[in-house]
């Protein structure tokens, strides 16, 4: 039944609308951008480990700024500085980017909680640089890293809705679209917020359980 509070109507009507622009631009946002963020984020704390201390620190120093300086401000720099991209596009850039500076600080810790011996049996054996990292450092570093990786992913899906600030319609944007069309905002945006849950909670129990796993072996 219906109530001024709560309409079923406008539910079922809003409902078809979040869902489209959540699987078209909120679901597709998160996946590219945490492939960016999670390949960028490895380059970087290899780059930092590996590199010499003239490209190392460089590289230090701009994840620092990213870390330290608003999402908001980074999207809104990238979309006046290059315009001449789509709106989507510079979001889920600048997203990857901004995480993959949270994720390269993950990887250096699982990275440097590989054990001294590791790398010593490696010299031992004679195996080359990259045969090292290969088989031996990242495969240890990623079983460590990956319940703190799927962390951050999370919360890049939950700072999606920053993307309108650049103009692109997210869900929460279209919720708002909706509310402003009919001058109720309580279900679009509790629908919103419903599917945000749905998609969230059950990854955040599946990183539990695979934090729980990992830590047997």
């Amino acid at each position: 039944m219906d109530n001024d509070i709560w309409s079923w109507d406008r539910a079922a009507a809003v409902l078809p609308q979040l869902v489209e622009t959540f699987l078209q631009v909120t679901l597709v946002a998160t996946v590219v951008g945490s492939v960016i963020a999670a390949v960028l984020g490895l380059a970087v704390a290899m780059v930092r480990r590996l590199a010499p201390v003239w490209i190392a620190r460089p590289v230090h120093w701009v994840m620092e700024f990213v870390r330290m300086t608003p999402l908001v401000i980074q999207l809104l720099f990238a979309y006046y500085t290059f315009g001449s991209f789509s709106n989507l596009t510079i979001g889920i850039t600048v997203l990857g980017i901004h995480y993959a500076a949270y994720m390269a600080e993950v990887y250096r810790s699982g990275i440097d909680a590989v054990p001294k011996g590791q790398w010593e049996a490696a010299t031992a054996l004679s195996m080359s640089r990259t045969r090292t990292w290969r088989k031996i450092v990242i495969p240890q570093a990623l079983r460590t890293t990956v319940p703190a990786l799927g962390t951050w992913v999370i919360s890049m899906f939950k700072d999606t809705p920053f993307l309108t600030v650049i103009f692109v319609v997210e869900m929460v944007t279209r919720a708002e679209e909706y509310g402003a069309q009919t001058f109720t905002y309580t279900e679009a945006l509790t629908l919103a917020g419903l599917i945000f849950l749905a998609a969230s909670y059950p990854t955040s129990v599946l990183l539990r359980r695979l934090e729980t796993r990992l830590a047997r072996y």
